[in-house]
């Protein structure tokens, strides 16, 4: 009997599948409707559709964006923050942004609680860690008792230099827990994120309150709904920073969620860039209401030590992604005379008119749907069917105020919305001196391969290759990542006094704690691995740059400062364009990573092509406001080694891809769509 490797992405519009065959050694993708305030309904309706007993899955993974949405919508807990005496204004008074400095209109954002949901909690510690003052026992009860008459739903404590010493906070915890029970939300700031940094820390603990009994509720009923379907193999989370973690564990630290729907496409980035030449990528996910730019250097997912969302820092890994508002349900509207799409979006009720879900508002797949590059029939794996009249009705509504036909409506909204699209890639790349047209674009997402050769164009980017399963690909990519956990330990040290047997003894530690946490995540001995890296500035320099480090004894070398010195400045130097090696740097912070490898899940290579011929036929689709006679594929009759040039439609049940004349196709020996720009190749 076959046995099943699951993930699944509940997106805004639809929740996308991806299961693995063990025996077949085959994936399979499918989607199906987000089912809103029942999200577990719509997941066990995709199960069912692609495997018959549900008691065959042996592994599953899940990208949430439960605690994300909570935090968006602002329909979190209440929070009640507990912070040290004669301090606990350091929440509000927060801390401006650096490129908000000279902007005389900047608005500090609206924090998570108000300042009346802030305790101060008698008790200090010194920067050593060391007891000043003891903790005021009783004011903690007090403030138990607030919680309980408030109808707080969760408590976060952060008290000063608690990253040196948590017995202030852990005390708290057991405290809270005597008078409001055990299972009380309570997050505390050296677990949130045991780095320095008051505000950032009490931030990180505030939202991890706020979020954390709305994602522990979600992850249980999933659990329980899995469990009664006869599924025996325990749920596994998307992490933020790309790694994976059981259910149990992510319901601990739940802010470890937060991003954990949208990387899925990184991981899936870094598996990819190993069969293509390139091990830099921009992947670039685009579904119904959101657009996601992320990053994959030299064949690594771009990772960060900060969050920040809305003016809230997090201190946490994470994979960097910028999202914008623009998807497949976009809204077009007008304003002060112009076209506008987004950020606004017809999400999956009603849903674009073309939807026929009682949606009246134009939206970018309304726009596809009537220029020809969606297929009316058979969309979203099959599950509806498109209404091309709504669609041109829809459209009218702004484009006769503009006094635009049908046509040049539909691409105008297009235009606009790879207009934004492509400016949203240029943020996350040429703001930090990387330049696209060095990168390879991958494009997923429902809407992702339908828009991805107009982006590349605009940015001058050779290259754009459409993996297999592209509308759930974030899906596939949580099923190549593995268990993944984070430790730091603040160490401030200039260059010239650092002790390296001190420096090394207290990496040994933190890789030995690392190491055996991850026999709670049910990984053997022999597949825990750990990499240390140390967060470097410059002396007198308030922000920082991780350098990786080759092992926990590295600092034993002789030539030890030397070589950080040198690797600090090629960063420094990759960043901001110069360096100055030899200036006095300190190190911040050590960091340890440790990695649990999971079972491989390899799929068989595409068939090779037998001949250059595959089935086709050609219909008119709009390109250029002409319409233009395009080749039109479905992606299951291309074998690796076919090449077909544009104009074309490739049509599959997850996604569809539009390639614009002027550019040529190839099928990989994995099956991925390698598109070329036939202007760049003849430049080169």
């Amino acid at each position: 009997m076959s046995s099943y490797k699951v993930s699944m992405d509940i997106g805004g519009t639809f929740t996308d599948i991806v299961t693995y065959d063990n025996q077949a050694k085959r994936y399979r993708a499918t989607k199906s409707s987000t089912t809103p305030g029942e999200l577990s309904r719509g997941v066990i309706s995709g199960l069912d559709s692609v495997i018959d007993d549900l008691s065959d899955i042996d592994f599953t993974v899940h990208g949430t964006t439960q605690g994300l949405n909570a935090f968006l919508e602002r329909r979190g807990v209440g929070v009640l923050l507990l912070a040290t005496d004669g301090v606990e204004d350091s929440y509000h008074i927060a801390r401006g942004p650096r490129l908000e400095l000279y902007n005389a209109q900047y608005r500090k954002p609206e924090p998570l609680i108000e300042r009346k949901d802030v305790v101060g909690i008698r008790g200090r510690l010194a920067y050593d860690g060391s007891e000043l003052v003891p903790l005021d026992e009783e004011a903690v009860r007090d403030a138990a008792r607030r919680v309980r008459d408030g109808g707080y739903g969760a408590v976060a404590v952060a008290y000063l230099f608690s990253y040196k010493n948590p017995d202030h906070e852990r005390r708290t915890r057991e405290i809270l827990r005597e008078e409001l029970g055990s299972d009380f939300t309570v997050a505390l700031s050296h677990e949130s994120a045991k780095e320095w940094r008051e505000y950032e820390r009490t931030s990180s603990a505030v939202v991890e309150a706020y979020t954390g009994p709305v994602v522990r509720d979600y992850l249980r009923n999933l659990e329980d709904e899995l469990s009664t379907r006869g599924v025996e193999a325990p749920l596994h989370i998307m992490q933020s920073s790309g790694g994976i973690l059981t259910a149990a564990s992510a319901r601990e630290h739940p802010l470890q969620t937060l991003f954990s729907g949208p990387v899925g496409g990184a991981i899936g980035g870094a598996k990819l860039a190993e069969s293509l030449e390139s091990g830099n990528l921009i992947g670039v996910d685009m579904g119904g209401t959101s657009f996601d730019v992320s990053l994959v250097i030299d064949g690594v997912p771009d990772v960060s030590t900060e969050a920040v969302l809305e003016g809230q820092p997090m201190l946490m890994s994470v994979v960097n992604i910028h999202t914008i508002g623009a998807g497949g349900g976009s809204v077009a509207w007008i304003e002060a005379g112009g076209l506008r799409v987004g950020p606004r979006s017809a999400g999956a009720s009603p849903g674009p008119a073309c939807y026929g879900r009682d949606g009246t508002e134009p939206t970018v797949t309304d726009a596809n749907l009537a220029l020809g590059r969606v297929s009316a029939e058979g969309f979203a794996a099959g599950h509806m069917s498109l209404d091309i009249e709504a669609a041109r009705t829809a459209l009218a509504t702004v484009g006769e105020p503009l006094g635009l036909g049908p046509v040049d409506i539909a691409e105008g909204i297009c235009d606009v919305a790879n207009t934004q699209m492509a400016q949203a890639i240029r943020t996350i790349t040429i703001s930090r001196g990387i330049e696209p047209r060095d990168f390879t674009l991958v494009a997923f997402g429902g809407a992702g391969p339908m828009h991805a050769v107009f982006l590349a164009k605009e940015l001058g980017i050779p290259e754009t290759v459409v993996p297999r399963f592209p509308g759930a690909f974030s899906a596939w990519g949580m099923l190549q990542g593995d268990v993944r956990k984070d430790f730091t330990q603040p160490y401030f040290h200039l260059d010239e006094d650092i002790d390296p047997a001190d420096m090394s003894r207290t990496l040994r530690g933190i890789e030995a704690e690392a190491l055996a946490s991850l026999a709670e995540e049910g990984v053997p001995e022999d597949k825990r691995h750990a990499q240390h890296s140390v967060d470097v500035r410059y002396q007198l320099q308030e922000f920082f740059l991780t350098v990786p480090l080759t092992s926990a004894d590295e600092p034993l070398d002789p030539d030890f400062g030397r070589r950080l010195a040198e690797r600090f400045a090629r960063q420094y130097e990759d960043r901001y364009g110069h360096a100055n090696l030899g200036a006095p740097i300190e190190i911040v912070t050590l960091r340890t990573r440790v990695t649990g490898v999971l079972e491989s899940a390899e799929e068989r290579r595409s068939e090779p092509a037998e001949g250059a011929d595959f089935p086709h036929r050609t219909k008119p689709v709009v390109f250029d406001r002409e319409p233009r006679d395009t080749m039109i594929v479905e992606r299951d009759d291309l074998r690796s080694g076919h090449t077909f040039a544009g104009p074309a439609i490739v049509l599959e049940d997850t996604a569809t891809t539009v390639v614009p004349p002027g550019f040529s196709v190839r099928v990989d020996d994995q099956g991925a769509l390698i598109i070329r720009n036939l202007e760049v190749e003849g430049n080169d």
